[in-house]
């Protein structure tokens, strides 16, 4: 038999870490290629991690709730044959000898140097990781031994020993001293953390728990309160046109397409116009750092049944025609709220839209979704009495209007660009063209 080292996959550029949220498979399930094995959260979206082999699961390295790095040995499957397997893919011509295959013979050969034994001495199990932190972090084999677990059947976990460190630290020299002296056993360290403000509340009320992804969006809104400077500026523009092409052409182009033709893709048309127009609402800010960005890629908020909101992209949205942009907003939505996005599809967002008109809001004031340094609020589409001008005079008329409101960072936008930008991308919704082909 052979073990494979199941680990935690990439999941996109900017997510380096996720939790596990449950697991599929336990510790004797048998296991077939591409069956998923547990589930997993990051901060973006909620996936699974499938099999790469055939096998049964042999050990888990980690419980719900735990934190797992992109990298980290999550479990161990094993499977038939008689060597050992990895999980990184092999080169299938290992009899055929080269300076690249020594390079990488020896990178390996120092990795499994520097990386400590995963079982130490006696019965009880660390992680890799585990080892690793105790080895760089000078930790003996006795105090590890001694440090209490709060993992499963006492594993000591990566925040533990984190703990233990941190506890080492504040530990005044004489004390510390007598601890990492030889002869001296150390004593189970047992970390007390503050403990939670007690709930109050009637016993007629009602206590709901926040979700796992309700605290992280929660978390990125106050973040993005205290990094950005939030100014705003609101236009109200005239989408006759727009209401009544839509009007004209939707039944049409749902039996040539298949697609329901909303106003959504119409608006992200007109936004990312501007935004080429306007390259330097088109950028990201690190530090004191400007990151002017090469694609347009609009984020696109969305509701999920569970109240939450989820933000997919549209990638280079500047190069969709309207049919694409359609497809791209239909496809997005709907995998949002079955909860079928992949890590991907939440990557890589440039500028963001909110449409608050959905739920009836005439106007809103989004928080910017970091590190990007703009948001826009499209608000509800309202039949109103409005002055129309035209050669013989101005007279009042039914028009179809909306408010856009545009949350930007100050730190890095003006109120010169934020109002241009605004004003562009309602001037590409006037100007819509009521004989357009679709």
């Amino acid at each position: 038999m052979a073990k494979f080292e199941l680990k935690l996959p990439k999941m996109g550029e900017s997510v380096a870490e996720a939790t596990i949220t449950s697991w599929l498979k336990e510790v004797g399930d048998t296991i077939e290629l591409d069956e998923a094995v547990l589930e997993i959260a990051t901060d973006k979206v909620d996936s699974e991690v499938p099999s790469e082999v055939d096998g049964v699961l042999v050990e888990k390295f980690f419980n719900v709730d735990d934190v797992v790095q992109v990298g980290e040995v999550i479990a161990v499957i094993e499977t038939e044959g008689g060597e050992e397997v990895s999980s990184e893919i092999e080169n299938e011509s290992t009899q055929v000898e080269s300076p690249a295959v020594e390079e990488v013979e020896n990178t390996i050969t120092i990795a499994k140097e520097t990386i400590a034994p995963v079982v130490s001495s006696g019965n009880r199990f660390y992680s890799p990781l585990v080892k690793n932190i105790a080895k760089q972090e000078g930790i003996s084999q006795d105090e590890l031994d001694a440090l209490k677990g709060t993992g499963k059947d006492g594993r000591v976990t990566k925040n533990d020993i984190l703990d233990y460190i941190q506890s080492k630290d504040n530990t005044p020299n004489e004390a510390r001293t007598k601890v990492e002296t030889p002869q001296v056993t150390a004593k189970p360290t047992e970390v007390v953390k503050p403990e939670k403000a007690p709930v109050i509340s009637s016993g007629e009320d009602e206590i709901i728990e926040m979700t796992r992804m309700g605290k992280i969006i929660a978390h990125h809104m106050v973040e993005s309160v205290q990094t950005s400077a939030h100014v705003q500026s609101f236009i109200e523009a005239d989408v006759t046109n727009i209401w009544n092409w839509r009007k004209k052409v939707k039944d049409a182009f749902m039996k040539r397409e298949g697609e329901n033709l909303t106003f959504t893709p119409i608006f992200m048309e007109a936004i990312a116009k501007a935004l080429r127009d306007y390259p330097m609402m088109n950028i990201s800010l690190q530090g004191d750092t400007i990151i002017k960005k090469k694609n347009i890629n609009l984020g696109m908020a969305a509701a999920l049944p569970d109240g939450n909101l989820i933000v997919p992209v549209i990638k280079n949205a500047d190069q969709l025609n309207l049919v694409g942009m359609t497809k791209q907003v239909n496809d997005l939505a709907n995998r949002a709220r079955n909860g079928k996005l992949k890590p991907d599809d939440t990557q890589g967002g440039t500028y963001t839209v909110t449409n608050v008109g959905t739920f009836g809001s005439i106007m809103g004031t989004p928080i910017i979704n970091q590190p990007q340094v703009g948001i826009l609020a499209l608000g509800a589409i309202r039949k109103v009495p409005a002055v129309i001008e035209t050669p013989d005079g101005d007279f009042i008329g039914i028009r179809y209007k909306m408010f856009l409101s545009h949350s930007y960072d100050h730190r890095v936008v003006n109120g010169a660009l934020g109002g241009q930008f605004v004003k562009a991308v309602t001037d590409y919704l006037e100007a819509w063209d009521v004989n357009r082909e679709i």
